[in-house]
């Protein structure tokens, strides 16, 4: 008889951020929104369903969270959970207001969610972003994406 009866020996907790590794073949900025089809990571828009991911920094590498991912590179996402935080990509002139429900503009960047696109996470904080260049901001996934 075997001492155990089990493989997994703990712990019994789920590991936290869950992330998954994938092939993109577009460069893309940590905090930029992701999904995965036919086995690669491609930058989410407004209408992308099914799991969503965020970037990872290429902290392997020793990058900032300002350094892309080249087109080519195996990525990390991490997947949207929501009971965790994030922080996802705003692009320049977008003003976010905090628990603004939020969806991916056509480059995975976090925007305002308007009528009839998926809110995929709220934000936990207010920022105008007028630096000129996309900014990180803190969010929350919204529990099983719903329409704005």
């Amino acid at each position: 008889m075997a001492r155990y009866n089990k493989i997994f020996g703990g712990p019994v907790q789920e590991n936290m951020p869950q992330v998954h590794e994938a092939i993109c073949d577009t460069a893309v900025l940590p905090g930029t929104l992701v999904v995965r089809t036919a086995g690669k990571f491609v930058p989410a828009v407004a209408a992308s369903k099914g799991r969503m991911f965020v970037v990872q920094d290429n902290y392997l590498a020793l990058k900032d969270v300002d350094t892309a991912w080249l087109a080519g590179d195996r990525i990390i996402g991490m997947e949207l959970i929501d009971e965790l935080l994030f922080r996802g990509r705003v692009p320049t002139a977008t003003s976010i207001t905090q628990d603004a429900p939020l969806s991916a503009n056509a480059a995975g960047k976090l925007i305002p969610a308007t009528t009839g696109t998926f809110v995929v996470a709220f934000a936990n904080e207010t920022y105008n972003n007028i630096s000129g260049a996309d900014q990180l901001v803190s969010v929350r996934a919204a529990k099983g994406y719903t329409f704005a």
